[in-house]
């Protein structure tokens, strides 16, 4: 008999607070993993400090958390919020942007479309309050989630660049 699985994407709510910490923490020893200098660290104080960190920028920015429910698990995650509003200036026309700070799904459920689903909840949760574009920044080695989001309309616009050890 083949069980049915029961999936859902849901706004974020404090009874999942344990669960979502435990994803932001496997994205960032994810993250420190392959960091070639060594600079992304999981200190003792970030599963507390980042989550509190999160949770007061998604509320000062008019942002939301969408998690994928599975079979009563929060196996994935979005955050998205307003990076800016419109800004016109003498060397800027800069029209609305939502930015997308973080997108996780499990390590033992990735490849199964569950990333794209929450990519496209977040597009068009900050597409519906008048963002003209969404932006995200991707660590530069994490070559896997470059060619996610490349495949999901987004393009490389600016990249940050640091000296090597070898110099010229």
């Amino acid at each position: 008999m083949v069980k049915e699985i029961d999936f859902m994407i849901i706004e974020y709510s404090e009874e999942y607070n344990e669960q979502v910490k435990d994803l932001l923490v496997e994205l960032q020893k994810y993250i420190s993993n392959i960091d070639v200098e060594g600079y992304n660290i999981v200190g003792n104080q970030y599963r507390e400090k980042y989550f509190k960190e999160t949770l007061k920028s998604v509320t000062e920015k008019n942002g939301k958390i969408f998690l994928y429910k599975e079979n009563e698990k929060i196996i994935g995650l979005v955050i998205g919020i307003i990076n800016n509003e419109r800004v016109t200036t003498f060397d800027f026309d800069v029209p609305k942007r939502g930015r997308i700070t973080e997108l996780v799904v499990n390590e033992n459920y990735r490849g199964k479309g569950i990333g794209k689903t929450l990519l496209q909840k977040m597009n068009k949760y900050l597409k519906s309050i008048g963002c003209e574009k969404i932006m995200l920044a991707v660590f530069g080695y994490n070559e896997e989630a470059i060619r996610f989001y490349q495949r999901n309309g987004f393009h490389i616009r600016m990249l940050d660049m640091i000296e090597s050890e070898q110099k010229i």
